[in-house]
């Protein structure tokens, strides 16, 4: 029995440019991207990818990665079957564009729909732009699935999934039935090394392309969240000297001082 497994993929600005060169369009709010700043696959979803592949590389799977967006760029998506992905679905439209976590959740399951129902859904445990997290969640809830958040592992058989999943003290181990959906951390690993000319063979391969009609939908008041304001945070630095006539009286004066600040008790 061949396993078919979808992943969530996100293309993002990259999160490594520095954060001196992004600006905010305060009118329209929006963040304007530094000049030449080349897009990328989400690093959470490469994480997901990476557990997809793993469970490829011990039983039979098809992936199946879906990529949404105004203009989501081929060239860079292409990576995902270069890394051993079989097939890439990208929703391209410009109703595409400034989607919220609903919308965007809501779009995704209507593909994964029409694309065939899965035994199991991957996404990022977030997107590294916005942070919001909800998206694998929203999936599973209009696809009526179980989710599972969070995973570091992942082992699948024709029955169901046990998953790793993170908490804050150590880790969970979670059974589910399948289909299911599963948000994926970076404690996965990173996505393997793609070699270039595995690269150049991705780029010929037929890329499937669905917009908002072959869909079926109208998203045009699907954002269910409004934004009021975009800004940048302020960023203050502050710097005091602690003296003392003795490195012991710096010491003391430090430890009064951090009390005072309310640092330590």
């Amino acid at each position: 029995m061949i396993l078919n497994i979808a992943v969530c993929a996100k293309q993002i600005p990259d999160p490594e440019a520095p954060a001196s060169g992004y600006r905010i369009d305060f009118d329209a709010k929006k963040v304007m991207v530094p000049p030449g700043t080349p897009p990328v696959i989400n690093p959470f979803d490469e994480n997901a990818l990476e557990a997809a592949l793993r469970i490829k590389d011990i039983q039979p799977c098809k992936i199946t990665v879906i990529s949404a967006g105004r203009n989501p760029s081929k060239a860079i998506l292409v990576k995902s079957l270069a890394a051993g992905a079989d097939e890439l679905i990208l929703l391209q439209d410009a109703a595409f564009e400034n989607l919220d976590s609903y919308a965007t959740a809501l779009l995704l399951s209507t593909a994964i729909k029409k694309a065939g129902m899965f035994d199991v859904i991957l996404a990022g445990r977030q997107a590294a732009d916005w942070d919001a997290g909800q998206v694998g969640i929203g999936i599973a809830e209009f696809l009526g699935l179980p989710a599972i958040t969070m995973a570091r592992k992942i082992e699948v058989n024709i029955e169901k999934v046990k998953v790793e999943r993170i908490v804050e003290n150590g880790y969970q181990i979670v059974e589910s039935s399948l289909p299911a959906v599963i948000t994926v951390g970076s404690e996965v690993g990173e996505l393997r090394a793609v070699e270039l000319t595995r690269m150049m063979a991705a780029r010929k391969q037929p890329v499937v392309t669905w917009n908002e009609q072959d869909l079926g939908i109208n998203l045009s008041d699907a954002n269910k969240s409004v934004l009021f304001q975009l800004f940048l945070p302020p960023h203050e630095i502050k710097c005091e000297f602690i003296r003392g006539a003795a490195p012991d009286d710096m010491g003391s004066n430090l430890a009064i001082r951090l009390r005072e600040i309310g640092a330590i008790i």
